[in-house]
């Protein structure tokens, strides 16, 4: 299923702080927010949600669920950024909510860490290396 497309870091933010109506969903898991921080929502009213996509047991067979109760609903038209650690689970995050009626629904590109870089580590791309608002949970 099509989503409504992908997003630069910093065009996430943009829209972000554009639309009042934009959500950031963070689908990577607790003990990612936990380890490597998270997006700091305060520049944007706190429009952050923390749905992850996998559990520690598998797919959260939940996620629809916890999306509405972030406040989201199906036709309601309202953007929705989704954003993971390297923008492969968002777009499936993406999918799955735009199959389901929610969004426009984004992908971050790069994710939050982005992809491992030459040194065999993350952080040299995505929305922390942007320079974008984040902080430690």
């Amino acid at each position: 299923m099509p989503y409504a497309g992908d997003l630069t870091p910093q065009q996430a933010w943009d829209l972000l702080t554009s639309d009042e109506r934009a959500l950031l969903v963070d689908v990577r898991t607790d003990g990612e927010w936990r380890t490597t921080g998270v997006p700091d929502a305060d520049d944007l009213g706190g429009r952050a949600a923390f749905v992850e996509w996998v559990t520690p047991t598998g797919p959260n067979v939940n996620f629809l669920s916890e999306l509405a109760a972030a406040g989201v609903t199906p036709g309601d038209e309202r953007p929705i950024v989704f954003l993971c650690r390297s923008g492969v689970r968002s777009v499936a995050a993406a999918q799955a909510a735009t199959a389901a009626g929610f969004g426009p629904s984004y992908n971050v590109l790069q994710g939050f860490e982005g992809d491992v870089g030459f040194d065999g580590q993350r952080g040299h791309s995505g929305w922390r290396a942007d320079g974008l608002p984040w902080r430690e949970l």
